[in-house]
């Protein structure tokens, strides 16, 4: 929080707002609005949205943690992780507290921002009818996702009248939608507008993966989720590489390079940026645009900062 409020939000003062599954401690409170001058809410999250649903055959969702933790995939024994996906990907957005809100920020705990930010990525959404950003793509682990694809084809197949045209098919599949590249962008920073997430497209997509059980069944990730529902439902000009954004979280960091760190005073290391590492899905997606991203740093805006 003290990163992202030196390096940008200490300018523009957008909200933050808090949400959990517990109630905030009043140490935990005070301490986080001694950091910043601009509004804070704390909100609760309904335990209803949280928690696994009834409906969910637990000896199968123990097969299936017992099954990912032999295979040492990360939080492959985790319920609460799997709440965390399923909340992520279908419940956030209708939070009470977020509802006056349009564009989100997503921030999450052990992140770094490397860089100084010279304008308002709001204002860059709206002016170009941007409807997500984001900093790294990466291929997802595919014992995580087994029947991700094969659901999100028949979901396609039933529903072809919420595919977009020009979509972004080509960044998750090398065969023209047959199979999954496996490519996601991470999801632990976004920039979005959820008026796509409460779209009658997304919430039937949501409601239609959900009761598949596959968020317990196996590990689906809200960033899977989130980056194939982009990806397939809007055209792909409204995807957006905030390509001078530094930042880093656990080992992967994007770090701008060349002009795109003018005058940001970045701190991060270019040569260890994920860009064009084997790991990243950054090639993917600049093969299926007709050129470069460009950053417009005019205008203003006042939206959500979550």
């Amino acid at each position: 929080m003290q990163g992202v409020e030196s390096r940008f939000n200490h300018k523009y003062l957008y909200p933050w707002v808090f949400l959990n599954d517990e109630e905030f401690t009043n140490e935990f409170k005070g301490r986080v609005m001694l950091a910043t001058k601009a509004p804070v809410h704390f909100g609760l999250i309904p335990k209803d949205d949280w928690v696994q649903p009834e409906w969910i055959d637990e000896r199968k969702a123990q097969e299936s943690r017992t099954r990912l933790t032999s295979q040492n995939v990360i939080y492959g024994d985790s319920t609460s992780y799997r709440n965390m996906c399923r909340w992520n990907s279908g419940y956030f957005f209708h939070h009470p507290l977020l509802q006056q809100y349009k564009y989100y920020w997503r921030i999450e705990p052990d992140v770094k921002y490397f860089c100084d930010m010279s304008y308002d990525p709001f204002a860059l959404m709206v002016q170009n009818n941007y409807t997500y950003g984001f900093t790294i793509a990466l291929f997802e682990i595919p014992e995580t996702i087994t029947t991700l694809w094969e659901n999100t084809k028949e979901f396609m197949a039933k529903y072809p009248q919420y595919i977009a045209d020009d979509n972004a098919m080509e960044f998750l599949s090398n065969d023209g939608g047959k199979t999954y590249n496996l490519c996601h962008f991470w999801s632990n920073f976004e920039i979005a507008d959820m008026d796509f997430w409460r779209s009658e497209a997304y919430q039937k997509f949501f409601e239609f993966l959900d009761a598949k059980g596959g968020f317990y069944y196996e590990r689906w990730g809200d960033a899977p989720v989130h980056s194939i529902a982009m990806a397939i439902f809007q055209p792909k000009h409204k995807l957006h590489f905030f390509r001078d954004i530094g930042y880093q979280h656990a080992a992967y960091q994007h770090c701008p390079t060349g002009a795109e760190s003018q005058g940001n005073h970045c701190s991060c290391h270019r040569w260890n940026t994920i860009d064009y590492k084997k790991q990243s899905c950054i090639p993917q997606y600049e093969a299926m645009l007709p050129g470069p991203n460009t950053i417009s740093n005019q205008g203003n805006g006042l939206f959500d900062w979550t």
